[in-house]
Parts: structure tokens; sequence; C-alpha cells
């Protein structure tokens, strides 16, 4: 099966191709731009969401529902907001068809024209801030701290399964606030929420930082973010938690009354993360052989092969497979067995690799006159001998291990593939090898654009952690004094 995986070495992007669709991820629909998320891809989406759900509960969110729908007008009021979202917008216009009196099928009714048109949500900050200003009245109402588990249209022109695709899944926290100060708050509480469950769950380690201006989302104060660096050397923007300050609530007239009876506007933030998280797992940690997934997020955790030759040694393998898979799943382990009687051993085996599934176990008939099993281990692609006797023991503990080797991989990687730059000549040269450049940069948007426009690279963060950047320098393009490193890379 790996043979029909195109070496990441030679093509990069179609090895990401092929490993979505032949692990049976994901897969292109018959809507342009649009995908099919099929059972597998889905049961690592469903861990993820899961796990974030857990974490935004225990941060005080709850969980809400707001229309898929926004009229056109709502998204005037914000101007930032609209002009950082017209153009991927996709708009309702009319409400009904009707069958076509020459016999074309079905059109448009003309007669159906909506009096004010209908945006599919490319995000939900206008809808939301309209139903705020119901909710809130008084400094007693407040915080709200909502998240919605939704799906939006943003209308791109070239899409890829999970990294941009114009219809995706996604979570979208809107809190509002007394302060600016609690808001801020809010904003780093959240980003440092998906941090952790990045490096914990993802086994990916990732930079926080804010981004520069620029870089911003369209009507935020400020945005900050999770970076992540891929294995071939681009970065890609793995969540953002937005400081509102109060433009939501002064385009839609959301105010409350303080402790002293004075109206004030509300201050809000906004944040979220996507199946784009799917496209980060594959390309921060499988290789030619498939997926590499950690144990934390992967559907089946343990695969177990029979190797017989008569119904016989079937029969026996897959009762003793039966008992020990018991044994597993009293530990929390999930596990499944492969007893598919039409494919060969082998098979199954590159299968499974191709999955990604964290430890394959096989029996055969020496194997039980032994009471052991092969082990196979798919982040290190080692095998061993194992003993059954306290083998669902050794497997949740070993499940650690993997779960930290992955992590461990990725973030020597990284810091390998981290670099100070301090000349504008080394600068040209290293971007083109890709990775993390550590440079000085004036502070001004009119520098950053020259600098992507030259090279394709931007600013991914300005880092508040993983990296000690303030020093004092000179930028790279400009030559103006500069008071710290930020980090640039070319993305996806």
């Amino acid at each position: 099966m790996a043979k029909e995986v195109t070496n990441k070495e030679e093509n990069y992007s179609q090895w990401y191709n092929n490993l979505v669709v032949k692990a049976d991820l994901a897969e292109n629909s018959a809507v342009r731009g649009c995908m099919v998320i099929k059972p597998y891809g889905y049961a690592i989406w469903e861990k993820m969401h899961a796990q974030l759900d857990i974490m935004f509960k225990e941060t005080g969110h709850q969980n809400a529902y707001f229309p898929l729908f926004i009229p056109k007008s709502f998204l005037s009021k914000e101007a930032e907001h609209v002009e950082g979202f017209a153009k991927e917008c996709a708009v309702v216009t009319h409400h009904r068809l009707k069958v076509d009196p020459d016999g074309g099928g079905v059109v448009v009714d003309p007669d159906a024209k909506l009096e004010e048109e209908l945006i599919v949500r490319p995000t939900s900050e206008t809808i939301i801030w309209n139903t705020y200003k119901n909710w809130i009245k008084s400094y007693r109402d407040l915080p709200i701290l909502i998240n919605q588990w939704a799906n939006v249209v943003r209308w791109e022109m070239r899409t890829r399964l999970f990294l941009r695709t114009a219809e995706f899944l996604w979570q979208e926290g809107h809190t509002a606030h007394a302060t600016s100060q609690e808001a801020i708050q809010e904003a780093q509480r959240m980003v440092d929420v998906y941090a952790k469950f990045a490096r914990e769950y993802m086994s990916m380690p990732v930079v926080v930082g804010h981004k520069s201006e620029s870089e911003r989302f369209a009507g935020a104060l400020d945005t900050l973010c999770i970076e992540a660096l891929m294995q071939d050397g681009k970065a890609l923007q793995a969540g953002t938690s937005h400081f509102l300050g109060q433009n939501f609530a002064k385009a839609f007239g959301v105010q409350y009354a303080n402790k002293e009876g004075k109206l004030d506007y509300v201050w809000a933030t906004s944040w979220g993360v996507s199946t784009r998280l799917m496209g980060a797992l594959i390309m921060a940690h499988s290789d030619n052989n498939g997926l590499v997934l950690p144990p934390k997020l992967a559907p089946i955790q343990v695969v177990m092969v029979p190797i017989f030759k008569t119904d016989e040694e079937r029969a026996h393998i897959l009762e003793t497979m039966e008992a020990l898979k018991k044994e597993m799943e009293a530990v929390g382990l999930s596990v499944k067995i492969d007893d598919r009687d039409n494919l060969r051993p082998g098979f199954k085996f590159a299968e499974w690799e191709l999955k990604g599934v964290p430890v394959r176990l096989a029996i055969g008939a020496r194997d039980l006159e032994k009471g052991v099993v092969e082990l196979a281990r798919r982040d290190t692609m080692t095998k061993e001998d194992v003993s059954w006797t306290g083998l669902a023991a050794y497997l949740k503990e070993l499940m650690d291990v993997i779960q930290k080797n992955i992590y461990d991989k990725a973030f020597e990687f990284r810091q390998a593939n981290t670099f100070k730059v301090d000349t504008w000549e080394e600068f040209k040269q290293k971007i083109e090898e890709g990775g993390f450049l550590l440079c000085h940069w004036d502070g001004t948007a009119e520098t950053e654009a020259k600098i992507q426009e030259e090279t394709k690279a931007t600013i991914r963060c300005i880092p508040s952690d993983t990296f000690v950047c303030e020093e004092e320098g000179k930028c790279i393009y400009s030559g103006k004094p500069s008071h710290r490193r930020v980090i640039f890379a070319r993305s996806y």
C-alpha cells in the first residue's frame, strides 16, 4: 500500500494528497472545493472534538448554536470585518426553485428573490453579537462564555483536503466581558488551551505568539496564535484567539449598566480551531509508510492480526485474542481484531501501517505455544516479542512512551530547522530551504509587505513563549532599529 503513496522527499504535496485519500481520511466531493470526511478521518476529528470540548467546559464555557445564515446588512456594520471576508462569502439570493417549463429541470424562481440577501456563515461574530444585544443589560449578565461547534463556508479558489476547503468544520468561541482586562485574559487563556491540546494530544510542538497588525483577524485589536512547523519546512497556523475590543459591541449596540448604573460597551473575544488540525496532524508526523498517529487521537490504538494455516488454528488464536482484547479494553485501550479471512497478513500489516495505528500485535501458532505476541510499533517501525502476562498494563504504559516519542521527534525537527538570521542575503537563502527564521523586523507594515512580495515569507508570529526574542538589533530588510525578533516562514 505504501507504494501507492508518493515519497514525501519527491513531491510533498502529492504525498500529502495520496495519504489523505489512501488512508481513508477524506475525498473530494461532487461540490467543487468541498470534501467528504470518511469514517476513519471523522473518528480522528471526533477525538479532537471530544477533548477540546472537555477543555472548553473546564474553563467555564458552554455550547450553543447560532444560524447558518447571516443577513448581509450585519456584515456591513463592522467595516474591517466585512472587508476581511467580502471576497470569500457565499450569498443566498432566492428562496425557491421551480420546474423549467422548457424541460430544463429546475430553475431559480425569479419571483422568489429575498428582500435582503443572506450570507452563508464565514464566521459568526455578527450574528452572535446581534444576539448578545438581547442577552446583556447589566454587569450581572457578564461574562458570557459561549462556544459553537459548526460548519462555515469561505469560498476558496485553491483548495486542498483539510488544509483549505470551501466548507469546513470548526469550533468558534465568542465571549463578552465587562472590562478590557478580562477580555485580554480570556484571549490568552484560550490560546493557551490550544497550545496545551496541540502539545499534549497532537504531539505537535507549537509556538504561541501575537500576529502582526497586517496578519490579524479582520476586526480584531490583537490576534494570538499557535504556529507549527511542518516536515516540508512550511509553517501552519493551527489556531487563533482574538481580542476584539469593543468593535462588535459598538457595531451592534451592546451595552451594559455597570455597578454605578452607567452604560458602557461590552468587551469581546473570539477564538477557533478547525479541521485544518487534521492536516497539521498528518504533515507533522507521517512518513512514506503512511500516517503516524499519536495514541491519544488514534481511533484504534492496538490492532491484532491472526496468522494461521488451518481453521483450528484460526479459532484458537481468535479465542486468545478476544481474551486479550477484553483485558486491554479494561485499562482504557481501543482495540480491533482484524479477523478478515480474505486478506493475507502482509496486506493487513501494510494497511494498518498506512492508517497509523500505534501498535500492531500478531499471533501465530508458535506464539500460542510460547505465550507471546509479536508487537510492532508504528512510530519506530520496530518489533519485539512480548509475553501475554501483564500485556494490557505494558501497552497502556507504552502508549505514553509513543505519545512522547512522536512529540520529541517533531520537537527535534523544529529545533534543527529554526535559525537566527541577521542579514538580508542570508534570509533569502534560508527561506528557500524552509524552516522558522528568527529575525529582527522594524515593526512597519511596509517592510513586512516588501519581504512577503520578494520572498513569499510572512511573519508567522511575534513569539510570547518558546523563544526568547527580546533583544536589540537591526531589521534584516530596512536596517532600522528593532527591539525583538519575530518568526518569518513560508506557510500554508
